[in-house]
């Protein structure tokens, strides 16, 4: 049996499973609420009951005072329905709205999807999680101080554990690592979240999402967000690649697609013999300008190269696209004196 739960002012709905906290709950739904330990410790999950009953099965709730118990306050990572529910609580709508920290994490799985492309999976500790909102990117701290940025692939209710999709790149000694001697288990330490791509929900305009390589990663992580809110707005993704052995993920657009919740144009520049590609050839970008003669009504998410993030914006801006409905991911590849983000 579920319990439906209201939050005020707002009026958004969702609903809880048996056994179900409010903020997995929350999460699993797309609905972004503040946390921080996830234990019932740290109080970043602070909000008030209004109508309804909760018990706490699993976590004590050490972060409220007696005086807040009375005034109705709950710890919506333990508490969890007996009721249908009404909480006063405002959802996290911006990056600035979480607060930045490092952790230490440890590599919990590698994964190669295509010859240059290696997703990794990195590990917190029990007792933390990392708010976070997709599209968003952390850093990874070396130990000689230099960094190396990565966008998140995950959303944020599917937080377990971090998704980086990392592209090696010549002469670069971290990925390097990644793809030569990384061990599972191997611990490093991050900062995050960082970065103001994300997701405006508040907008009612139709999406267009354009991914160049490696730039999928955050989109990605924003579609799956945008499909667990049951957004209704029309989504399209255009992915660049190469050739088709870069498309790392291709199956699982393509069952969007299947599903009917994203149109996904896929799109090489560079298509060899043995791809056999009867898709779309060229430039992105160029397929997106082919495809829409008039970019005024659409929010548009890029995420790629700055070299094509740059193509995008001026083409894009020609054919009517508001400037500020233009959100992009840019990241340039680092060797080893530079910065990097991917």
């Amino acid at each position: 049996m579920g319990f439906k739960i209201v939050i005020s002012p707002a009026g958004k709905r969702f609903e809880a499973e048996e056994g179900e906290s409010i903020l997995d709950a929350a999460l699993r739904n797309g609905v972004s609420l503040s946390y921080g330990c996830r234990n019932a410790v740290c109080g970043a999950c602070k909000g008030k009951l209004l109508s309804g009953e909760v018990s706490y099965e699993d976590l004590e709730p050490v972060a409220l005072t007696e005086a807040e118990k009375a005034a109705g306050m709950v710890l919506f990572c333990g508490a969890e329905p007996r009721s249908d529910l009404t909480i006063a609580v405002d959802e996290v709508g911006s990056s600035e709205e979480i607060i930045v920290e490092q952790y230490p994490v440890r590599v919990a799985k590698l994964d190669k999807l295509a010859p240059d492309v290696m997703r990794v999976y990195l590990k917190l500790p029990e007792a933390s999680r990392m708010q976070f909102l997709a599209g968003q990117y952390i850093d990874i701290l070396l130990s000689d101080g230099r960094r190396r940025s990565f966008s998140l692939a995950n959303a944020p209710h599917d937080d377990a554990l971090i998704e980086l999709h990392i592209r090696y790149i010549e002469g670069g000694e971290f990925t390097k690592h990644v793809f030569g001697d990384m061990p599972e288990k191997e611990m490093l330490r991050i900062e995050g979240p960082l970065g103001g791509f994300y997701l405006r929900e508040h907008s009612p305009r139709p999406i267009i999402f354009v991914a160049g390589g490696t730039g999928f990663a955050p989109i990605k992580g924003i579609i799956e967000h945008a499909l667990a809110e049951n957004i209704e707005r029309p989504m399209y993704l255009y992915w660049g690649a190469r050739a088709k052995v870069d498309l790392y993920l291709n199956e699982m657009p393509k069952e969007w697609a299947a599903r009917g919740v994203v149109n996904y144009i896929p799109v090489l520049s560079d298509a060899k013999a043995s791809d056999q590609w009867q898709g779309r050839e060229g430039y992105v970008h160029q397929a997106v300008l082919d495809d829409f003669p008039d970019l005024s009504g659409y929010d548009i998410y890029v995420g790629g190269p700055p070299v094509m993030v740059s193509a995008a914006r001026d083409a894009f801006a020609a054919q009517g696209m508001m400037e500020e409905n233009f959100f992009y991911d840019a990241f340039e590849f680092a060797k080893d004196s530079a910065a990097s983000e991917a």
